[in-house]
């Protein structure tokens, strides 16, 4: 404390308290590693997921065709979509369907339902293809399928393609006559799949 007299009057005035001085001289950090940081080892599965096994399908599907519908109702036009797919495991089981609805992906969902529950087998030759020569009929459609040797491939339009591929034939001549719409084109090729003989029977039968 210290005493100041100022005009008679006796003043104590508070010397300041020394302050410690702050350190002006921080430590510098250690710099930082390039490189990619170390990373831990991870938890199988990851952020306590359990692992996730990805299931093999059963069966391969191809959609076909995709089609815009309208239904003229009281309130104008209701657009919807058609969708025809083909399914197969490619050992001689297969089956197709169509699927409407307002979306393509709910149309794609609809048909592939149906077709797991309508499905068909067939027996293939050997060489991976048919029997006999055949014509499946349906409406104004006509399929012709030849059997041909190992290596001469799916000679075929494109919906005969996706159904003799999904269900296992790699060798055939085909020829379509009459209707175009790949929905016919489809019926007409399971008809003359459906009415194959066995190799066994067409044997006799030439005999």
């Amino acid at each position: 404390m210290e005493e100041k007299e100022l005009t008679g009057v006796a003043e104590t005035v508070e010397a300041p308290e020394a302050t410690p001085e702050k350190s002006q001289s921080n430590p510098q950090r250690a710099p930082r590693p390039r490189g990619p940081r170390p990373q831990g080892e991870r938890r199988p599965g990851g952020r306590g997921r359990n692992p996730r096994f990805r299931e093999e399908k059963e069966y391969e599907e191809r959609v076909v065709s995709v089609n815009r519908v309208s239904k003229t109702v009281k309130g104008g036009r209701k657009m919807r979509f058609s969708v025809l797919v083909v399914i197969g495991n490619g050992k001689g089981k297969y089956g197709f369907a169509i699927g409407k609805a307002a979306e393509v992906p709910d149309a794609i969902k609809k048909a592939l339902e149906k077709a797991r529950s309508n499905t068909f087998e067939i027996k293939t030759s050997k060489g991976d293809t048919i029997a006999h020569e055949i014509v499946g009929k349906f409406g104004a459609c006509s399929v012709f399928l030849k059997p041909a040797t190992e290596g001469t491939g799916i000679i075929a339009g494109g919906p005969v393609r996706a159904i003799l591929e999904l269900a296992g034939i790699r060798n055939v001549y085909s020829k379509v006559y009459g209707s175009r719409a790949p929905i016919n084109i489809i019926r007409a090729t399971h008809s003359g799949l459906s009415n194959l003989k066995s190799y066994a029977k067409v044997k006799e039968l030439r005999k």
